[in-house]
């Protein structure tokens, strides 16, 4: 298992992170999990045209309710957990020949939800026979 760092520079961004995924990939056919190891971040896969980026954002936000939220540490942190929740932490790609197998506009991204921080990332790649 690898692991490796992310860097966001804003509260809420979008980060394309395929290519650093594709770097730690070996020349070979199989899967990687990606897992994200923190409860404020996210990763999924996008469409990354222009301006997709912040309307993910504001996407994101809206579908948030405005609630008395109980959290202990930080109320106004607790939407910022329950997105991370919502989209995932963790995804399962197959790649082929080092790359990974995407759709024609399809980007592995970091959804950055309590930036800007480094995030922790483990890749682990299972090998085909």
């Amino acid at each position: 298992m690898l692991k490796f760092t992310i860097a966001s520079h804003r509260k809420r961004q979008i980060l394309d992170i395929t290519e650093q995924v594709e770097s730690h990939l070996p020349e070979a056919i199989g899967i990687v999990c990606l897992n994200i190891l923190h409860t404020t971040a996210a990763l999924t896969t996008a469409d990354l045209d222009p301006g997709t980026d912040l309307d993910m954002l504001d996407a994101f936000e809206a579908m948030m309710p405005k609630l008395r939220y109980r959290h202990p540490h930080n109320p106004e942190h607790v939407p910022d957990h329950i997105l991370s929740s919502l989209i995932g932490t963790a995804l399962t790609l197959p790649v082929e020949s080092g790359a990974l197998v995407l759709g024609a506009w399809q980007r592995v991204v970091l959804v950055e939800l309590d930036g800007p921080r480094p995030r922790n990332l483990t890749l682990h790649f299972l090998k085909s026979d």
